[in-house]
Formats: structure tokens, C-alpha cells, sequence
């Protein structure tokens, strides 16, 4: 197998790999085997059938396509290896030559790890602050909590301040999941999507171009207080998840907790950098 790289703008990468067709015709072979082993053909006990008989009766479409779910995955591990590269998302995989005898042609398209620029991200949150104890009411709120920010303008000054070079192809996949996510929220209503985008008086490109927006949005947060967390060193041990799963009193709630103690260290680690921020 041999592969090229070619590192794209925003993030992103394209892979050429070139499959040999021996390894093709391996992975061909070891198929069909199985296919004879569990083959049910007239005039023969289960899986006696010669080869060549039972060949003839599959759909070699189908073998093939068996071949390329075995064959292409492992060709791009070992192709992604190779260039040390960390894609962040599954790659989006296209078949550009897969005639027989010949050796097969892949490309993967695959986004990174966006490039962040936090810049000053600290002296605007600091700025913020200070503007809202100017604002500061006697009587009406707590001296001492007049310089709290809420969430939302801690994303907004974030955001604005922060650059992120998001991969189109990161946008795309995290566009498709929120799309995928109304998708069930609507048919847990009774709702199909055609009915949904006429009760709210859209096209169902206007909903795409919203939710790319919305991607984008939450794409570039995520990224920044993954750099502000990884700048500040900022951890999450494993009494902070014992101690959250340990005021949760619903059992079922507590064992999926415990299953998504990866997911939940990641959420702790967010709310860690918010107050950070916050204690600025």
C-alpha cells in the first residue's frame, strides 16, 4: 500500500492510497471462504459445495462490497499512521478506481485539529468584568457578585475574540448531526421534517444554512476551551467524577454516568475553564 498526503486550507487533509490488487484478492478469497463454508447448495451438505459452483451463484457485488468495508478502513489506518496524522472526526471516504486485476485508487478527505488563535482572550474577559461593576446598583444586587458573568457573555466575549479555523468537513459532519437530532426530536412528536419546516415557515435550505451557523458557533467554543483548559493546565481527576456521580441518586442515571465517565470528565472540564474565566 502507498499513500500521499496533501494538506488542504482550514484544517484539512486529503489522502491518496493505493491498495494492491493482491491484497485485494486476499481479502476476495478469504470472503468467498466463508461464504463456502456457510453456502446451502443442492446436491451438497452444508458448506461442501466446491468453490467455483458456489462463486457462481453470489452476487459478486456484494463480496465486493464485503471486501471494501475489510480493506479500505484498514488501508487509511495504516495510510493516517504513516503521516502521523490525528483527524479529529471519521473521514469522508470516495472510491476513485476499483476495476478488477488493477490495484484500487482511495481518497479520504479528513479535518484536524483546528488552528486557534486565543489572543487576548484574558484582558477582554478582565474588561468585561470591570464594566460590570461600574453598573453595579446599591440595594439591588451584591457588591461582591457584581463582577460574575453568566455564561453568555463569557461565550460572546470568547468568541469574538478567539479565532478558529474550522475544517468545512467538521462543519458538515456536526451540521448532519444536529440535522439527524430533529429528525428523532420530530418523530418522537408525530412530526415528519416537511411538516416541522412548514410550522416554522421554512425551506429546508434555510435550516441547513441556520444549523451550519449553529455548528460553527459550538464547533469554535468547544475548540477554544479545549486551548484555554490545555494553556492553564487545567485537569480533572477522578474524585471530581466520583463526586459528581456520587450526588446523583437515581441508580440507572448513576451506571450511565459511570459508563460515560469520559463524556463527564470532558463537561467537568469545561465547567472548570468557565470558572476560571470567571475568577479572572
Amino acid at each position: 500500500m502507498t499513500s500521499k498526503v496533501t494538506f488542504l486550507p482550514k484544517s484539512t487533509v486529503e489522502l491518496e492510497i493505493n491498495i494492491p490488487w493482491k491484497d485485494i484478492q486476499s481479502t476476495y478469497d478469504d470472503i468467498l471462504k466463508s461464504v463456502v463454508q456457510e453456502a446451502e447448495v443442492e446436491g451438497f451438505r452444508k458448506g461442501k459445495a466446491p468453490k467455483s459452483l458456489v462463486e457462481e451463484k453470489v452476487d459478486k457485488n456484494k463480496l465486493y462490497e464485503e471486501v471494501i468495508k475489510k480493506v479500505v478502513p484498514k488501508a487509511y489506518a495504516n495510510a493516517v499512521s504513516e503521516h502521523k496524522i490525528t483527524p479529529v472526526i471519521s473521514p469522508k471516504i470516495e472510491i476513485l478506481k476499483a476495476k478488477l486485476n488493477e490495484d484500487w485508487s482511495v481518497k479520504a478527505t479528513l479535518a484536524l485539529k483546528p488552528k486557534i488563535n486565543l489572543k487576548n482572550y484574558k484582558e477582554k474577559i478582565s474588561k468585561l468584568k470591570k464594566s460590570k461593576v461600574k453598573l453595579w446598583v446599591p440595594g439591588q444586587t451584591k457588591k461582591e457578585e457584581s463582577d460574575k458573568l453568566t455564561l453568555d457573555e463569557i461565550i460572546k466575549a470568547l468568541l469574538e475574540e478567539a479565532e478558529v479555523e474550522l475544517s468545512d468537513e467538521l462543519i458538515k459532519n456536526e451540521t448532519n448531526r444536529l440535522l439527524a437530532d430533529l429528525v428523532d426530536q420530530t418523530r418522537q412528536v408525530g412530526l415528519t421534517i416537511e411538516q416541522y419546516l412548514l410550522s416554522k415557515g421554512k425551506t429546508n435550505e434555510q435550516l441547513k444554512t441556520e444549523f451550519a451557523q449553529t455548528a460553527g458557533r459550538n464547533l469554535s467554543l468547544e475548540f477554544i476551551l479545549m486551548e484555554i483548559a490545555d494553556k492553564e493546565n487545567i485537569t480533572v481527576s477522578k474524585e471530581d467524577i466520583d463526586t459528581l456521580i456520587n450526588k446523583v441518586e437515581n441508580k440507572e442515571e448513576k451506571e450511565k454516568l459511570v459508563k460515560d465517565s469520559y463524556y463527564l470528565a470532558h463537561l467537568i472540564r469545561q465547567q472548570k475553564t468557565i470558572d476560571f474565566l470567571n475568577n479572572l
